[in-house]
């Protein structure tokens, strides 16, 4: 049994969030201890219950200045890590993001811990020096850089020359099946979702990387083919600042004129997703930029067609027929694909969400936390 530390950057269900509790509880069930760190503002919990141990880090409420955000959170991370009594008892420090990579090799300076794994889900630019150096610092200071595409690996050797080790996602067959369940009824009054018409879903909110722009264009196209189409944006808890998009977002949703059309939902609870996934005709995925994409696989596992981007890490995992591949820079692409979704639903669940599985995932970092900490 080993004794793992797992550090993310909040309590708000973000894709990195979900990959630590996934990875924490398959850690959990293979008989690990397993304790998940993470920042929490006054009033805020984990968005779902978990079986493994939680150290919430009392931080203020986020300031509007990321770079005053981050480097209060850093700093209430150290000082909550420091002040642990069973702090050394810990066989692996593992961050999934550069606010707790940062607080972790402060420790690391003080003396406090030997050392860190990082995760690295992908890569972010800012206009900020502060912010820029404390994300090249968190893996830059790491013993060993772990990556859950091969796209973030051959990134981060060609561009830093970080060697970092591949760790795949997962997803829960469990918890996301395509047979309705009694609450997929209740879930689709609550948000305005109308029966009977095509529903398109899309996960992560109003963001520049999610690529919503083109993503609502797309639908206000899509709609000349089929004008009862409802969209549902889900999601949007987010440390970054997003104003600027969202403001041109809002501006092109009064301009379609549109009305209940589209369902703008913001956060929704845990246990709303496998409905919200099942009860989607399809899932938009036209990123510009992601880590791997979880909801992919957790849609498809739900029987929903899923329309991504044709470009790396979806081409890396997704075969040909898995999904609706677009041009993530064309509104018509994204369009096009849409129809094609709708014209051919899935029947069952493809091979791929079988492939990767949190288990297996959690298997792998087992091996990999061995290795290191052999070489301590």
């Amino acid at each position: 049994m080993m004794k793992i530390a797992l550090l993310t950057h909040s309590v708000n269900p973000r894709g990195g969030v979900v990959h630590t509790l996934e990875l924490a509880r398959a850690l959990h069930d293979a008989g690990h201890a397993v304790t998940v760190f993470a920042p929490a503002a006054p009033g805020q919990a984990l968005f779902r219950r978990v079986p493994f141990a939680v150290e919430l880090v009392p931080v203020p409420a986020a300031p509007k200045d990321m770079v005053t955000m981050v480097a209060g959170r850093i700093d209430a991370t150290v000082r909550h890590i420091a002040a642990l009594p069973g702090r050394g008892a810990f066989d692996i420090w593992h961050a999934q993001d550069s606010i707790s990579g940062n607080a972790l090799a402060d420790l690391a300076d003080a003396g406090l811990i030997d050392g860190f794994i990082r995760t690295v889900h992908h890569l972010d630019h800012f206009d900020e020096p502060p912010l820029m150096h404390w994300q090249r610092r968190a893996y830059e200071r790491a013993r060993q850089v772990f990556c859950v595409s091969p796209l973030w690996c051959r990134t981060l050797l060609a561009e830093h020359g970080i060697d970092a080790m591949l760790v795949h996602n997962g997803v829960d067959l469990q918890r996301y099946r395509p047979e309705a369940q009694a609450l997929d009824a209740e879930v689709a009054a609550k948000h305005g979702l109308r029966p009977g018409a095509p529903l398109w879903l899309a996960v992560g909110g109003v963001e520049e990387r999610k690529n919503t722009l083109r993503l609502f264009e797309a639908f206000v196209q899509h709609r000349q083919q089929r004008p009862d189409t409802q969209l549902a944006i889900v999601g949007g808890a987010s440390l970054l600042d997003h104003d600027a998009y969202q403001a041109a977002f809002r501006e092109a949703v009064a301009a379609a004129g549109i009305g209940d059309a589209l369902r703008l939902t913001g956060p929704v609870a845990d246990a709303e997703m496998p409905s919200l996934f099942r009860l989607a005709d399809g899932l938009l995925m036209p990123s510009l930029r992601e880590g791997f994409g979880l909801v992919v696989l957790e849609a498809l596992a739900s029987g929903t067609p899923v329309v991504v981007s044709r470009q790396a890490p979806f081409t890396e995992y997704l075969a040909e027929t898995d999904v609706h591949w677009a041009d993530p820079c064309s509104s018509t692409s994204i369009a096009a694909a849409m129809q094609r979704a709708l014209a051919q639903p899935l029947h069952g669940v493809p091979d791929v969400c079988h492939r990767y599985s949190w288990p297996a995932s959690a298997a792998r970092h087992v091996a990999l936390y061995r290795a290191l900490h052999a070489l301590a």
